[in-house]
């Protein structure tokens, strides 16, 4: 028999952060979160996406067993901008049981209808940084610190369930070029400097990025606006991000670039893979951990492609090679031998076509589904 319990308190949301420690536990690709970032954001006092979510989770219970967990997401930003009553599931994890997946997904559908949602669909988060997708195709290689891993079982699970594609993402294997390659995408750079009056900005630590953060995140906001579930990230957000995440910068791997007016006109973010360091630390920085990802950040043969955005009107003058050049050139002098991108939209062309002076391979897919769970008082028209 199984049994749904709501989160209450913190002993209960402890037990729903740490669900997938032990269900993981053997599998060598599952990358752990911090756990210290899995309570900020899921704390609706301290994550500032609170101030236009709702949000509830729930523990699976099976023969007095945790079984399984299930977050239900309402974001009513999402609802504003793309005019779709849909309700989220996101840190959905379960044994490879149907009658504890069905509980769980039922229990987030009876929610979204209850609070007047037509569809629901997932995995998401309550933003575009955080983890979504249900991994469907490479489970055998390695997760990356910002992405989910799930049991292939999942897929066949939420299918029976009447869940249906509404997005997918790819996430491509990138091998570093040879000499002769990288000179090409310099002079490319070179010219496009020139011609265009874009400049590099030279960062020596993380403090020297923090004083572009707004301009950044402006540019994230502009840049990923038509893409899929994407809503504007707040200024408290942003404050929140440049705390959490701006101390496990390399400042080899951020890249800054200046049009002729002197605003930002795109820039790069890459952090060294941190997959290692996250699985040897159990999702810990204390008392060890936050050494292993220190040392992960500062001498490592693998990146992970974090964050990429270019100001619409210069996407064709030439600042993708400029971000490719410098990042690049940083990268072999490391002796970095491949990068890991984040996961991109399969119809995303524009950012895809960044990577064909390398030689790459899709190594992973993931997908968003979706269901109607409340039939719409008039005729209903996805737009997303």
């Amino acid at each position: 028999m199984v049994k749904i319990i709501k989160v209450e308190n913190q002993r209960q949301l402890n037990a729903f952060i740490k669900f997938p420690f032990n269900l993981y536990k053997d599998n060598p690709y599952w990358v752990p979160p911090l756990i210290m970032d899995e309570k900020f954001t899921l704390n609706k006092h301290k994550n500032p996406a609170f101030e236009f979510c709702e949000a509830e989770l729930w523990l699976a219970y099976k023969d007095g067993q945790l079984a399984g967990r299930i977050c239900g997401i309402i974001n009513h930003s999402y609802i504003k901008k793309w005019g779709n009553s849909y309700a989220r599931f996101g840190w959905v994890d379960f044994i490879d049981d149907y009658e504890v997946s069905g509980a769980l997904f039922a229990t987030v559908e009876k929610w979204a209808k209850e609070k007047g949602m037509e569809y629901v669909h997932g995995p998401l988060g309550f933003c575009d940084l955080d983890k979504e997708g249900m991994l469907v195709e490479g489970f055998e290689e390695m997760g990356t610190f910002i992405t989910i891993y799930n049991h292939p079982y999942y897929m066949k699970h939420i299918e029976t369930y009447g869940y249906k594609k509404d997005a997918e993402w790819i996430e491509i294997d990138i091998t570093l070029p040879d000499e002769e390659t990288a000179a090409k995408i310099t002079a490319l750079a070179n010219r496009a400097k020139e011609k265009y009056g874009l400049s590099v900005v030279p960062l020596k630590s993380s403090k020297d990025v923090i004083p572009y953060a707004s301009e950044v995140f402006d540019l994230l906001n502009k840049g990923y606006e038509h893409l899929y579930g994407v809503v504007p990230i707040t200024d408290k957000q942003v404050k929140a991000y440049v705390k959490q995440f701006f101390s496990f910068l390399n400042m080899d791997y951020v890249c800054l670039i200046k049009g002729p007016d002197g605003k930002l006109a795109g820039f790069g973010v890459i952090v060294p893979s941190l997959s290692e360091a996250s699985q040897k630390s159990g999702g810990r920085l204390l008392p060890f951990g936050f050494m292993r990802f220190i040392k992960a950040v500062k001498k490592n043969d693998i990146l992970d492609l974090y964050l990429v955005a270019i100001k619409p009107e210069l996407r064709s003058k030439g600042v993708p090679y400029v971000l490719l050049d410098e990042l690049t050139k940083s990268a072999l002098k490391n002796g970095v031998a491949k990068a890991i991108a984040s996961p991109e939209l399969e119809t995303n062309h524009a950012v895809q076509s960044m990577w064909r002076s390398y030689e790459t391979r899709i190594h992973r897919r993931r997908r968003c589904y979706i269901k109607q769970v409340n039939l719409p008082d008039a005729d209903h028209s996805q737009n997303s």
